[in-house]
């Protein structure tokens, strides 16, 4: 039987977004030392995989995790006043590594509370510098497990 403080302990809603650049066989130190950005992420386990069986690399920035007052539009939007500067030299290992860009936003929604799911949703600046490097948007839901 459940105490009444375990009866009382709610998930909370969390969320994260992220830009990523994947591709085959690039070193994501690269990325970092041409951009001039420091991932919050990298997998370098294409870097060295045989060209027969290739194998995905990925160079990630992450937004800290936000719980509850989730603002995908503020977090999406602060993500990309980050690396607009960078935009150029983002176009330009994108073509010369052949990667392929993303903005990701991850959402794990409690279960155990009667609010709304949070509003999902871009700004303009997120929009016009997605189209302008040819990114592609991921939104990701979860349901969080009770605690």
């Amino acid at each position: 039987m459940q105490s009444i403080n375990e009866d009382n302990n709610l998930a909370s809603n969390k969320a994260c977004a992220h830009f990523t650049l994947s591709g085959y066989h690039f070193d994501p130190d690269d990325i970092t030392r041409i951009i001039g950005i420091e991932p919050t992420s990298v997998d370098a386990s294409g870097a060295h995989s045989a060209l027969d069986k290739p194998v995905i690399s990925s160079w990630e920035l992450s937004t800290e995790t936000m719980m509850d007052n989730i603002d995908v539009y503020k977090m999406t939007d602060t993500l990309i006043k980050k690396i607009e500067p960078a935009k150029d030299k983002i176009l330009q290992v994108i073509k010369s590594h052949n990667l392929s860009p993303r903005i990701g936003v991850v959402l794990v929604l409690s279960v155990d509370k009667g609010e709304t799911s949070p509003d999902v949703g871009f700004g303009a600046r997120t929009i016009r510098f997605l189209a302008d490097i040819g990114a592609f948007i991921n939104v990701e839901y979860q349901l969080a497990d009770r605690i």
